[in-house]
């Protein structure tokens, strides 16, 4: 069992796999299911003493890399935006299941979010709480997957789960070749030398030069996040480490 793990919740996973959502994310926000599975498994979680952080991203509101038609340090800033909007969203939603939460951003938000440190984030933890991490890093040019990697290297995390609306990584698409194969485990190496596009290389890089392995899994199924925390040995998704 871990001890101590960052989640990153993709937000094309948080609104489902079959959301209606165009490029920009503009369509259905939240799964209602997917959400209800994610606080049933980090309220159960919590409850056996596992210590949770969690990264949101913004994609089913917005999608900077898709907004040409602006300036891309703009186009960022909004997607920054989008990802508090669903944290605020997430904590509120395990506040009312009897989880305590907090949403932590790099950047003030008025009364609405606490200005992250690592100290008040390691004091959250330990009282049992949630920590939910919004506003990405609070700058451009850095993807979502860039802020759980670090975050978990600040905090001394035993492992970074991506959660996305695909269960592990595969030798080639699985949506458009039925015959693709998942790997149930791979180094960050080979995926980089591979090219796979599952996690954003830089946030690969640091979670290899700081030895902390990930999962990447599928939300769509139930259950899963408790799984793949309860049990290293699991079938849930991909593992990936040095």
């Amino acid at each position: 069992m871990y001890k101590r793990i960052v989640i990153k919740l993709s937000g094309e996973a948080l609104s489902g796999a079959n959301s209606n959502s165009d490029s920009n994310g503009n369509g259905n926000l939240y799964d209602t299911t997917i959400i209800d599975n994610i606080i049933a498994d980090i309220k159960y979680l919590t409850d056996k003493g596992v210590q949770i952080c969690l990264a949101i991203g913004g994609g089913n509101i917005w999608r900077g890399r898709n907004a040409d038609h602006i300036d891309k340090t703009k186009a960022d800033q909004m997607g920054m935006l989008a990802t508090v909007i669903n944290s605020m969203y997430l904590c509120e939603r395990l506040i009312a299941a009897g989880q305590t939460a907090q949403v932590f951003t790099p950047f003030s938000v008025g009364t609405f979010t606490t200005p992250y440190s690592k100290e008040a984030a390691e004091r959250t933890l330990k009282d049992g709480g949630v920590v939910i991490f919004g506003g990405g890093l609070g700058h451009p040019f850095f993807s979502t997957d860039t802020v759980p990697v670090l975050r978990a290297c600040e905090l001394n995390c035993d492992c970074v789960f991506f959660a996305k609306n695909i269960n592990g990584v595969y030798d080639k698409n699985p949506i458009t070749h039925p015959d693709a194969v998942r790997y149930k485990s791979l180094t960050y190496r080979e995926i980089i030398e591979q090219n796979f596009e599952v996690i954003d290389i830089a946030a690969m890089v640091l979670c290899e030069n700081n030895n902390i392995p990930s999962i990447v899994f599928s939300l769509t199924e139930a259950g899963s996040i408790r799984r793949a925390a309860l049990d290293k040995d699991s079938d849930v998704g991909t593992i990936i480490s040095v």
